[in-house]
């Protein structure tokens, strides 16, 4: 799809009730080996630390969810889908540490005061711009200092409002002197970027 004919708009609830509608893995997460190994990375790159507060934006239905949760004292898991949170919760059922609520993010915030780290796998390039700076201004005010924010997207091209390397440099710049980029990395399809809370 050219550019000039993206959506200008965050993709709404509907939209992923639909896709979760006729496939209850509509991207494979749970049996890709590409997801896969984009899991492992990105665990790996969070496991020098444990988080007493944790949040997972778009956590579709807990793949990754239940990666997180032994990194975490209390991980908060957040989707827009009805069916993405109803497989997340059976997915983590086991997990005390791991609590999920239905929330169309930013346009709703969870009630928390401070955060060691959230988590952004695949869902920035889903937001407009307007919903990007939103997302900007609340990470400003709910991750501590020495926080951590990990983004991981898709870089090939997508029919998104954003691209994953727009969403992202986007983001980047909203946060300014906020943060510190603590890791920026490119694999094959993907990117992985660190921010610490200064």
């Amino acid at each position: 799809m050219s550019i000039d004919r993206l959506p200008s708009r965050s993709l709404d609830a509907a939209y992923f009730d639909g896709i979760f509608a006729g496939n209850d893995d509509p991207w494979s997460l749970a049996s890709s080996d590409y997801e896969a190994a984009k899991f492992a990375r990105t665990i790996a790159v969070l496991a020098d630390r444990c988080y007493a507060s944790a949040l997972e934006i778009g956590c579709a239905h807990g793949v990754l969810t239940r990666k997180l949760a032994p990194l975490c004292t209390d991980l908060l898991a957040i989707d827009i889908a009805a069916a993405a949170i109803e497989a997340a919760r059976k997915r983590c059922a086991a997990l005390p540490q791991v609590r999920f609520e239905r929330m169309t993010f930013p346009l709703q915030t969870p009630t928390i005061t401070m955060l060691d780290l959230v988590v952004l796998s695949e869902v920035a390039y889903y937001w407009s711009d307007e919903d990007l700076a939103e997302c900007g201004e609340w990470l400003r005010d709910h991750v501590a200092a020495g926080g951590r924010i990990l983004l991981v997207h898709f870089t090939e091209e997508t029919d998104y409002p954003q691209s994953g390397d727009g969403a992202t440099s986007k983001l980047q710049r909203l946060l300014g002197d906020a943060i510190t980029v603590a890791r920026a990395e490119r694999a094959d399809r993907y990117r992985l970027d660190l921010w610490a809370r200064r």
